[in-house]
C-alpha cells in the first residue's frame, strides 16, 4: 500500500507539473499569436502602401521605407524601415510580394537586393542580394512573368539580367549587356550611360535608354525560358535614334500602348514616338525644361492617358504638365508646377487622384492634388519627411 501510495502521489505530482507546463506553453502561445496579430496593420480600404528608395551615403537615411497612404486624405504613416545602401529605385514585382532595390555604389560594391513584402504588417525582409556586374545599377524592372529582373548600370554603361526563382530569390548575373559610343556632350555622354529599362506593355520586347549616345535600345524577350537562359535575347538588339546631345533618361508608354515619351535630360525636351509592335517613329519634340537647366529627370503619363508629367531639377525645380491629344499622342504644355529642390523621382496613385514628389534635397515628399479634368496639381501642404527621398512605388493594400 505504501508503494501504492508514493506511485499515485508521484503521478499526481507529475500531472500536476505537466499540467502547469502545458498551461504555461498555452499562455506563452497565445502571448505569441497576440504580438503577432499587433503586427498586422489595420489597413483602410482607402490605403495604398508607398515604398520610398533614398539615399543613404551622406547619413540620415538607412535605407528603404514602407508607408500607408490614405487615398482620400492623401495623409501618409511610417510603417517600417529595411536597411540597404543606397536604394535609389525599385521595382516591386507583377504580384507585389517581392520588392527589388539597387545599390547605387561603384561597381566593386553596386548590387540588386531581392525582399518579401508582407501586406499584413506591411514589413520587408531580404531575400538575398546579387553583384549588378556594373557600376551606378540607377534602375531596376521586372518582367510581366515576375521570374526575370534587370537593371541599368549608369556608370557601367550596361544592362544586366538575373533570373527570379518562386520565392524571389535572385540569381547571379546571367547575361551583362556592354554597350559602346559616346555623344557630343564630352562632360555628360563621354561614354554609355544606360539610365532606365522597362518592358513594353505586351511584355514582348525589353527597352533601355542610353543618356551616352542618345540612344533608345530594343530587345526581343525570350518566352519560354528554361533554367540558366536569359529571359532577353542579346542578338536581337535595335537602336533608335535620339535628337544629339538628347541625354535620354527616363521612359513612358500611354495606356494604351500607342505612343512612346522619352524625356532628354539634357536637351529638357520629351520626343513623342509612334508605337507600332516595337517600332518607334518620332512625331514631336516639345520642350519641358525651358529653363535649360540640363537636369530634366522623371516622366509619366497619368493613369486615364489624359495628361502627362515631366519632373526638371537644378533651375526652376517643378513639374511641367501637358495635356495629351487623344487622336494622335501629341502633347500641349498647360502648366507648371513648382516644387521643392531636386525632383528626382515622382508617382502617381493608381486611380490618378495624387501626384507624390521625391525632394531629394530637401528631405521631404510633396502631396499634390490632381485635378481630373485639368490635370494641374495643388499642393496639400501634407509633406512626408523622408531623407534625401530618390525614389518613390505605390502598391496595393
Amino acid at each position: 500500500m505504501k508503494i501504492n501510495r508514493i506511485i499515485i502521489a508521484s503521478f499526481m505530482v507529475s500531472a500536476l507539473m505537466f499540467s502547469c507546463k502545458n498551461s504555461h506553453s498555452g499562455k506563452e502561445r497565445a502571448q505569441r499569436d497576440a504580438a503577432d496579430s499587433a503586427k498586422f496593420l489595420n489597413l483602410r480600404e482607402s490605403d495604398l502602401f508607398l515604398l520610398v528608395g533614398t539615399y543613404t551615403a551622406k547619413g540620415g537615411s538607412q535605407g528603404m521605407y514602407v508607408y500607408t497612404f490614405d487615398k482620400t486624405s492623401g495623409k501618409a504613416d511610417s510603417v517600417s524601415m529595411a536597411e540597404v545602401s543606397n536604394p535609389s529605385y525599385l521595382a516591386l514585382s507583377p504580384d507585389e510580394r517581392f520588392v527589388y532595390a539597387v545599390s547605387e555604389e561603384d561597381e566593386k560594391n553596386s548590387s540588386v537586393h531581392a525582399f518579401s513584402f508582407d501586406k499584413r504588417s506591411g514589413m520587408l525582409r531580404l531575400l538575398n542580394s546579387q553583384k549588378t556586374g556594373g557600376a551606378a545599377p540607377c534602375y531596376v524592372t521586372a518582367d510581366r512573368s515576375g521570374r526575370s529582373v534587370q537593371t541599368a548600370n549608369y556608370s557601367g554603361g550596361s544592362v544586366s539580367s538575373f533570373e527570379v526563382d518562386e520565392d524571389g530569390r535572385l540569381s547571379e548575373v546571367n547575361l551583362l549587356i556592354v554597350f559602346r559610343g559616346s555623344g557630343p556632350d564630352s562632360t555628360r555622354q563621354e561614354k554609355p550611360h544606360i539610365h532606365s529599362v522597362r518592358y513594353s506593355p505586351d511584355g514582348r520586347y525589353l527597352f533601355a535608354s542610353d543618356l551616352g549616345t542618345d540612344h533608345l535600345y530594343r530587345f526581343e524577350t525570350i518566352g519560354s525560358v528554361f533554367e540558366g537562359q536569359p529571359a532577353i535575347s542579346r542578338g536581337s538588339l535595335v537602336k533608335f535614334s535620339l535628337p544629339a546631345g538628347t541625354g535620354p533618361r527616363h521612359f513612358d508608354f500611354d495606356p494604351a500602348g500607342k505612343y512612346v515619351y522619352v524625356l532628354g535630360e539634357l536637351s529638357g525636351a520629351i520626343t513623342v514616338f509612334d508605337y507600332n509592335e516595337g517600332d518607334l517613329l518620332s512625331k514631336q519634340t516639345i520642350l519641358a525644361d525651358t529653363a535649360g537647366a540640363r537636369g530634366s529627370a522623371d516622366i509619366h503619363v497619368s493613369p486615364d492617358g489624359r495628361f502627362l508629367y515631366a519632373s526638371n531639377r537644378l533651375q526652376a525645380d517643378g513639374i511641367a504638365i501637358f495635356s495629351i491629344n487623344g487622336e494622335d499622342g501629341t502633347l500641349t504644355q498647360t502648366g507648371y508646377q513648382p516644387t521643392g529642390k531636386h525632383p528626382r523621382n515622382f508617382v502617381i496613385t493608381p486611380g490618378g487622384e495624387w501626384l507624390l514628389v521625391a525632394c531629394r534635397d530637401e528631405n521631404r515628399i510633396q502631396v499634390f492634388r490632381i485635378d481630373r479634368q485639368t490635370g494641374l496639381l495643388e499642393d496639400t501642404q501634407q509633406d512626408i519627411p523622408v531623407y534625401r527621398p530618390a525614389c518613390l512605388k505605390f502598391a496595393g493594400r
